[in-house]
């Protein structure tokens, strides 16, 4: 679906620029943001490789596992509908402890087996408790290190790259607060209608 917005918003823009008397203009635009698209995917490449370099010697040290451990009984009672020695719950901590280190691309596949392993557990084609809650978390995620924003900032020549931390810690934070808020509600909600 989203495949067909973003190519629907590209043909609308063609066609009305080509309407419009504007397509030298679009044609500019395109081509000149070539070379800052390459740029920062290989910016971005870089800090990537690095930080998923540091990600993986601290896993073979033992550390992802600590922080797993560390944060198992805060997920626990986030998740209460899993059972404790569930694969659910490893794929859930192994995504959270990437989305601390900023490593977005690094948690999708993480994220993707947790809820395959929600869907199981559940066994019906709707959204569970712990699904919901799990994207709610997800998408807002607490981040110690955003390593794009660091890439970006790089990239344009930032003389501090990683004075965006500290914000960053904060607003996802916040966010993170929020979506854990409001998914508690709408679930009260709905527990409290259906024992009515």
């Amino acid at each position: 679906m989203v495949n067909i917005i973003w190519s629907l918003l590209a043909v609308v823009g063609i066609v009305f620029a080509a309407f419009n008397g504007t397509m030298e203009e679009v044609n500019k635009a395109i081509f000149s943001t070539i070379d800052d698209a390459i740029m920062i995917t290989l910016t971005m490449m870089g800090v990537l490789i690095f930080w998923l370099g540091l990600t993986r010697i601290a896993e073979e040290a033992g550390l992802l596992r600590g922080l797993a451990a560390l944060f198992r009984p805060v997920v626990q009672r986030i998740f209460p509908d899993i059972p404790k020695d569930h694969p659910a719950m490893g794929y859930i901590l192994s995504n959270m402890t990437a989305n601390l280190f900023g490593l977005g691309n690094a948690a999708t596949p993480m994220g993707l087996k947790a809820m395959k392993e929600l869907k199981q557990l559940h066994g019906k084609d709707t959204a569970s408790r712990s699904m919901i809650t799990f994207l709610a978390i997800n998408t807002s995620s607490v981040t110690l290190i955003p390593t794009t924003v660091i890439a970006i900032r790089m990239k344009y020549g930032s003389v501090d790259p990683t004075a965006v931390v500290g914000a960053a810690i904060i607003a996802t934070t916040i966010s993170t607060t929020g979506a854990l808020l409001i998914d508690r509600y709408f679930y009260w909600r709905r527990y409290r209608r259906g024992a009515e």
